[in-house]
């Protein structure tokens, strides 16, 4: 199975990296000083993967013909600019690792609908000042057809992701399980940006946690409008937002909080290092919805 990955940032570069460790074919489409620097010095990773990877890049999108699997992993407001030149493209598979619900129909629109997958990203890291990748966080990448339903190419897929250390499951709820982690990601994301902190210390104040749990709530809302149901499984575990009280997802949230602090202390939130960076922020394309 070979893939494309368009864009080299933190998950491009994970993902990316970690497949060619085991083994894919694998080619990063990836523009400018990216570009560059990866031609002569791969892709390095550090963190939960310390490794210096070579990888094949291509800058041209009219150079590439076919792949059977295409992982888009800009930002959302970077997706319809990156895929547009990549209409040619003979794909089996596509799906986005990028936050937000909009994904879907921007890849449906170029590629067609039957060859879209679903996919939510629980994996994170930080593109650094040197070129390297801090690779911070390995909990859990989900793919599956839209809007369920069972998916042989995304069994696939997640058995080649699987065997290349990133932990990935397959889902028969596509559609529930990406609304349930906007949902969490919503106020998660605002509160960052707002705070400038890093996750486990805005989720360990009272004031910031309560504003989070208010607009996670207000976000699940729209899904109930919709009559989308939200899924309760782990990590996502928007029961614990929306089933009870306000008070009683402050709680949950203050507990997460603590597990950020003792497994993962330096992680913040994708959003926030666009913000240190200056770079543009993909606001109405996520809570804009």
């Amino acid at each position: 199975m070979n893939y494309i990955v368009v864009g080299a940032g933190a998950l491009g570069s994970i993902l990316g990296g970690n497949l060619i460790r085991a083994g894919a074919d694998v080619t990063l489409l990836v523009r400018g000083a990216r570009a560059a620097y990866l031609r002569e010095n791969g892709i390095t990773l550090r963190g939960l993967v310390d490794d210096n990877i070579p990888c094949q890049v291509e800058t041209n999108p009219s150079a590439l013909t076919e792949t059977d699997v295409l992982i888009v992993t800009v930002k959302t407001y970077q997706t319809a600019d990156a895929i547009a030149p990549l209409r040619h493209l003979r794909i089996g598979n596509v799906f986005s690792v990028a936050n937000g619900i909009l994904k879907n129909g921007q890849l449906g629109s170029v590629f067609g609908e039957e060859s879209v997958l679903g996919s939510i990203a629980m994996i994170s890291g930080e593109l650094l000042g040197d070129g390297a990748v801090n690779f911070t966080v390995n909990q859990l990448l989900e793919i599956g057809a839209l809007p369920s339903g069972p998916s042989a190419a995304s069994t696939a897929i997640a058995d080649n992701l699987n065997a290349a250390g990133i932990n990935t499951e397959v889902s028969e709820n596509m559609q529930t399980d990406e609304w349930s982690k906007y949902v969490n990601w919503s106020g998660m994301m605002a509160l960052s940006v707002l705070t400038r902190l890093e996750t486990y210390k805005f989720l360990s104040d009272p004031g910031a946690t309560r504003v989070a749990a208010k607009i996670m709530r207000e976000t699940a809302a729209l899904a109930e409008a919709m009559e989308i149901p939200l899924s309760d499984k782990p990590p996502v575990a928007c029961d614990a937002i929306v089933g009870g009280s306000e008070d009683d997802a402050v709680i949950f949230l203050q507990k997460l909080g603590r597990t950020f602090e003792k497994n993962a202390p330096q992680h913040r939130v994708s959003t926030l290092q666009d913000v240190d960076r200056g770079q543009h922020l993909e606001i109405h394309e996520t809570l804009g919805h």
